[in-house]
């Protein structure tokens, strides 16, 4: 493969996480994806065979490794609280930046009915129990035991994409900032509650 076919199919595959973010699966269309990235329209079937669905499909992936890899970076923290609190920090971040217009690719994928490309939502729900193994094991490798550690990977997910979804709407950082600042004290208090722990979370 040339380079320059090379840069085609990554330039796709960024444009069509982008526009995912912005506007939604339903209205992430290849003509929209080739306008996005200037890529050659006689490139898509040459690296996409299977057409729109794949390309989302790839995009979909893309995005979940990009936060799985912030997740794993943040396990060699010593603080998970910290770690938690980076978490929201970056999507409140993506969301400002963006004025509000960013929200998360993969739930765009999630919400939406595809029957005709059932595997998108297989793809989806793939990306959010790897983002929730991932703080799991976060949780468990400071002493939380491996049902609560579970239990709160979840909840941290649906705490931040709920958050994510409602500050667009309300056009606000505010229901972020709340979810974060609830999830600090959970987990202060979970860690302190840990067994072996002395007085209150590791520093």
């Amino acid at each position: 493969m040339s380079p320059r076919r090379s840069d085609s199919r990554d330039r796709m595959i960024l444009s069509a996480a982008a526009l995912l973010r912005e506007y939604g699966a339903s209205a992430t269309s290849i003509d929209r994806v080739l306008a996005h990235s200037k890529a050659p329209r006689g490139s898509v079937y040459h690296h996409f065979p299977g057409g729109r669905t794949q390309l989302i499909d790839e995009a979909v992936t893309l995005a979940g490794d990009f936060i799985a890899g912030l997740i794993d970076a943040a396990m060699q923290a010593d603080d998970p609280v910290a770690a938690v609190d980076a978490f929201f920090l970056l999507w409140r971040d993506r969301l400002v930046e963006s004025g509000f217009r960013a929200g998360c690719p993969i739930v765009a994928v999630a919400v939406e009915t595809n029957d005709d490309a059932p595997q998108l939502a297989r793809s989806a729900a793939a990306v959010f129990a790897r983002w929730q193994e991932a703080l799991a094991a976060l949780l468990l490798s400071h002493g939380l035991s491996e049902e609560r550690s579970r239990r709160l990977g979840a909840f941290i997910i649906a705490a931040v994409e709920g958050a994510v979804i409602m500050c667009r709407a309300e056009q606000s950082t505010a229901p972020v900032e709340a979810a974060a600042a609830e999830i600090h004290d959970l987990l202060l208090h979970a860690l302190s509650d840990r067994p072996g722990a002395e007085s209150g979370p590791r520093p």
